[in-house]
């Protein structure tokens, strides 16, 4: 199966997203945050960097918890505002 190409917004977000849990992560090394999250570190690696810019919920609720981040701090740092 092929996935479609990302939107500029979808890669954008995927970039924000990285950013934050980047900055969530702090001192801790990728590889110490990774393994707690059950992931590889090159797969957080790509994550933070936005090179997986749409990865799982689960995988985004894991790094969360290792992080001690909700998922609505997270929701509110990669979405959009909604003009009004």
């Amino acid at each position: 199966m092929v996935r479609p190409p990302l939107t500029p917004e979808e890669r954008l977000r995927g970039e924000q997203l990285g950013v934050t849990l980047r900055l969530a992560r702090g001192e801790r090394s990728i590889v110490e945050v990774a393994a707690a999250a059950g992931m590889s570190a090159e797969t957080l690696r790509k994550i933070e960097t936005g090179r997986i810019a749409t990865p799982a919920f689960f995988t985004i609720a894991a790094l969360a918890d290792v992080l001690g981040v909700s998922l609505d701090r997270l929701a509110d740092r990669v979405t959009p505002a909604v003009p009004g």
